[in-house]
């Protein structure tokens, strides 16, 4: 039916995420029924398997076929209650689920999947930036994040900086372990994710000490302590820069004269102009950045303007590769945020708020089921002849799910494999031989 890797597979996948929940990580209560195994991997099957809410996830949990499946697919012995669900991962610290994230990122290294995302030889882009996921004037948890208006209400709200290995001629996208963002980051956007982004970028920095990385973000991150933290953790950069945000840089490069080069390709009219070692602003008037400032003109007349700030000495070899990555940026809005929002994850609905940490650690398993599916689209001949015979990934996640709930199955191999072919392949009870499972 397909080549298989063992590792890469929706069934090594999952394996590997239920194997890095260790013990001494997850310390059990002894007043719980429910492990934290059976708890965090039940949540992840609520995002893998694309339920619109945990209700309907608690409407099909005690049928006898989906009990199968968790305990077969997912490795859940004893799958909670939405309550219970709910209890439980609200006093879970969502730094608990990096592991998993690290141990798929590994995999990836190990089956030299990641070569195809190197950037000039050498590099990996790591496209940074924050995004909304949760806001009411009612509900709210302390790690919250408050709006005070001027008529008094306060509007609370939870936010979330995502991070993916990106390459601007891939479609496909592998995210990291994202950051929540909480109260304690500040009290504006800017605060919010300048803080959110030291402990990512530290901890990502701890999990690949050896990794060369381009940071791209946009025109927030143009700042001195960014910059000089990035500096500091030995990664290179990208980043946004606007005039608005620096009229000193802008000014000092005005009258300078600078390198310009146009390069015509695919019928499109690419100008630079470039400029390396100026200061980056009065304040830090020692520390020297390389701006890079660019022109689009498309056949049809349309035209763009962006400008970066970057590490890299510029030169007429390397000014066209730059500008890709710093474009690459978007990618984490269109290929990582809308897909999350558009394409069966529910990004923006609310699973459960909690107490503590429930709206966060809810997130963090709709990424880590989101890495599993961007890596099976990469690695997983299988999972490409599913898209091909369903279309749609809507369509691809309602055939899997469907699926899920009326046949017992003994692994993702065999399920993808009667969904492709479903004439020459049966399933285990097509018969009456289901899996006996005990109430």
């Amino acid at each position: 039916m397909g080549f298989v890797r063992k590792n890469l597979s929706a069934d090594g996948l999952h394996r590997a995420v239920f194997n890095s929940l260790c013990k001494k990580d997850l310390v059990e209560y002894p007043r719980s029924e429910f492990s934290w195994k059976d708890c965090i991997m039940s949540g992840l099957a609520i995002f893998g398997l694309k339920f619109p809410s945990l209700l309907k996830f608690e409407e099909h949990k005690n049928d006898r076929v989906i009990r199968g499946n968790l305990k077969n697919l997912y490795h859940v012995d004893n799958a909670p209650s939405d309550t219970c669900l709910r209890e439980r991962l609200d006093e879970l610290e969502p730094k608990n689920l990096r592991r998993s994230f690290k141990t798929i990122f590994s995999f990836l290294q190990r089956g030299k999947v990641l070569f195809r995302y190197l950037y000039f030889n050498k590099y990996y882009l790591l496209s940074i930036d924050g995004t909304g996921q949760y806001s009411s004037e009612k509900v709210h948890c302390k790690n919250c994040c408050e709006k005070h208006h001027k008529d008094g209400a306060i509007t609370y709200y939870h936010q979330m900086l995502g991070a993916s290995i990106v390459h601007p001629d891939e479609r496909v996208v592998i995210p990291i372990a994202p950051e929540p963002i909480v109260k304690g980051d500040g009290a504006n956007k800017n605060d919010c994710e300048r803080n959110a982004s030291k402990r990512m970028l530290k901890d990502f920095r701890r999990e690949h000490p050896h990794l060369n990385v381009i940071i791209t973000e946009d025109g927030l991150a143009s700042n001195y302590p960014h910059l000089a933290l990035l500096d500091e953790l030995n990664m290179q950069y990208v980043v946004g820069v606007k005039s608005g945000d620096h009229a000193f840089l802008f000014d000092w490069i005005k009258d300078i004269k600078t390198k310009e080069l146009v390069i015509n390709k695919d019928k499109t009219k690419h100008t630079f102009r470039y400029i390396n070692d100026v200061p980056l602003n009065d304040k830090n008037f020692d520390y020297k950045v390389n701006v890079l400032e660019y022109w689009e003109e498309k056949p049809c007349g349309k035209k763009q303007y962006f400008s970066w700030v970057t590490s890299f000495k510029i030169n007429d070899d390397n000014v066209f590769d730059l500008m890709r990555a710093g474009r690459a940026r978007w990618k984490i809005e269109n290929e990582t945020f809308n897909t999350l929002k558009n394409n069966g994850y529910n990004f923006e609905h609310n699973y459960g708020h909690g107490n503590n940490n429930l709206c966060s650690v809810m997130t963090m398993l709709m990424l880590l089921a989101f890495l599993i599916d961007q890596v099976q689209f990469l690695c997983c001949d299988l999972r490409k002849k599913l898209k091909k015979k369903c279309g749609a990934w809507y369509s691809v996640f309602e055939k899997i799910r469907s699926m899920f709930q009326i046949i017992i199955w003994d692994s993702w191999q065999q399920l993808y494999e009667l969904i492709i072919d479903p004439y020459n392949n049966h399933p285990p009870n097509w018969f009456g031989k289901s899996i006996s499972i005990e109430k």
